[in-house]
């Protein structure tokens, strides 16, 4: 695939699991990558494990639940690098909330982070993007919601569905600006939440994927590397699985 060595990529929620590994595929293969997270000090540390580290990484702090906070984000970077080529809005909480028990609070926290968050990481990079008639969004979506369910996760369910419906919506409004949003959907990958499940959760998770193995951080990472090259210039508005065959049996 053509270099994407120089291009600059944004990492919402890119402190820690998914976020992260998409941070380390970007890096390894050239870009200059921000890790924009609500928790500064995991950012930063974050910078330090990613090749090259502070030379061709930086953290900054950001709230997606605000909308001034991304345009600060975007400030932040053009000022350092003076463009913009990839965004993956990453952000998200999963947090379990059984449907009896699902507040009001619960589900505008999620939808607030989950859905506007990515919809302000999207409108913040837009003109720079637009400016230079170049840009790749990719949203991470899930399995759960848009095509699988699972009890407890009603509120990010919908999130994630909604996350594909803006994804299409907003591919056809910059189609002609040289820009492509896309979304991954990754099933159950290897982060510090997995690992805080009990034993007998772990292997329930391990049951239901037919590979017999969870997908790692970067397995998503190397998805968004193919959505945010040159190549994928053509493809827009669609959305990958990476779940090692999850939803495949009957």
């Amino acid at each position: 695939m053509q270099s994407i060595e120089g291009h600059v990529a944004i990492v919402t929620g890119g402190a820690r699991g998914i976020g992260l590994g998409i941070a380390k595929v970007l890096r390894s293969e050239g870009a200059y990558v921000v890790l924009a997270d609500i928790d500064a000090t995991a950012a930063q540390s974050a910078v330090s494990s990613l090749p090259g580290g502070d030379k061709h990484a930086f953290a900054v702090t950001t709230d997606v639940t605000v909308r001034s906070s991304t345009e600060h984000m975007v400030a932040e970077v053009l000022q350092r690098w003076g463009r913009v080529d990839i965004l993956a809005a990453n952000a998200g909480v999963y947090p379990a909330i059984p449907l009896r028990e699902l507040t009001s609070d619960d589900w505008d926290n999620a939808m607030a982070i989950n859905a506007r968050g990515a919809l302000y990481a999207i409108q913040a990079c837009l003109p720079e993007m637009s400016r230079r008639a170049y840009g790749r969004i990719v949203l991470t979506s899930s399995i759960t919601g848009p095509l699988v369910g699972l009890p407890s996760y009603g509120h990010y369910g919908a999130t994630k569905a909604a996350m594909l419906g803006l994804m299409r919506s907003a591919a056809l409004e910059v189609v002609n600006d040289g820009i492509t949003i896309n979304a991954v959907m990754p099933g159950n990958i290897r982060t510090a939440g997995f690992e805080l499940q009990s034993r007998e959760h772990q292997e329930a998770m391990l049951a239901h994927i037919p590979m017999g193995i969870l997908g790692e951080p970067e397995d998503v990472g190397w998805a968004v590397r193919y959505f945010a090259s040159p190549e994928a210039r053509f493809v827009t508005g669609q959305a990958l699985i990476i779940d090692g065959g999850q939803v495949l049996p009957e």
